[in-house]
This record gives C-alpha cells, sequence and structure tokens, in this order.
C-alpha cells in the first residue's frame, strides 16, 4: 500500500453510490452527474477511485472520474468477493461494501482502468440489444406455438 494515494472504495447502485476513504470517511451520492460533481470536490491529484464492475451502473462514474484525470480501478467483482468472504465479514450493506471495497484498493495491485473505445463501447451495447431482441424473439415464439396446440 502507499501511503500517499488515498483510495475510494465505492459501492455503486441504480440510484445511489456509497464511498469510503481510507481514512474511514463514510459518504453517499446520487447516483447522476450532480452526484459525481460533489465526490469529485473530495478528490485530489493522490486519489485512487475503486469499484466493481457492475454491469451498467459503474460506467457513467467511471468514465467521469477518467475524463476528469482520476485514477479509476474497476474491478472483477469476484475478485472483491472472494476477499470480503476471506474477511469473514457477516454485514452486507452497501456502507459495509464500500468499506471493504476501499479495503481491498489498500491491499490488492491495482490496475488502471482505461474504459472501451465509443467504437467498442457501442459494439458492445449493439450485442446486448441483440441478445435481448433474440430471447423476446424466442420468447414470442414459444408463446406463438404453444397457442396453436
Amino acid at each position: 500500500m502507499n501511503k500517499d494515494i488515498k483510495y475510494f472504495g465505492i459501492d455503486i447502485s441504480h440510484l445511489v453510490f456509497d464511498v469510503t476513504d481510507s481514512a474511514g470517511n463514510y459518504y453517499q451520492f446520487k447516483n447522476n452527474l450532480s452526484g459525481f460533481k460533489k465526490f469529485t470536490k473530495l478528490l485530489d491529484l493522490t486519489s485512487h477511485c475503486v469499484m466493481e464492475a457492475t454491469g451498467y451502473y459503474h460506467y457513467q462514474l467511471a468514465y467521469y472520474l477518467l475524463e476528469s484525470g482520476i485514477k479509476v480501478s474497476v474491478e472483477n467483482p469476484l475478485s472483491v468477493k472472494r476477499f470480503i468472504q476471506m474477511k469473514l465479514s457477516k454485514l452486507k450493506t452497501d456502507k459495509s461494501d464500500s468499506k471493504l471495497i476501499c479495503e481491498y484498493a489498500m491491499q490488492v495491485d491495482l490496475r488502471l482502468w482505461k474504459g472501451n473505445s465509443k467504437h467498442r463501447t457501442e459494439c458492445l451495447q449493439m450485442t446486448r440489444l441483440l441478445s435481448i431482441y433474440t430471447k423476446q424473439s424466442t420468447m414470442l415464439k414459444i408463446r406463438y406455438m404453444a397457442n396453436l396446440f
């Protein structure tokens, strides 16, 4: 752990994100642009923000921080989960998760997140949409076939 770095463990969800810094301070912000701006007021050049890859919810904050020049690491949720299990923590709240993500950040070699290019992001979105449409199409075919008999 580098003592000069101030780590911020972030547990992010649909409406809010919970943050605990390496000094043990806890904060909660709305998961929108105004919340992002309030959060970045806490940050400086020595800050390093760490969050789990949450499918969709982490992207906006991660890109906002990246574009603001803040170090960001987006970690594999399974790695964080295993770390939490090793701590034998029975408490499972967003606040406790952000604290444990911060502890994870202080003990693990983190890779900086660079994000995806706009082209790759669009491709991922199209792939996800295709998957959704394929599932819906299959579901409709099954319903149609069930109504025939």
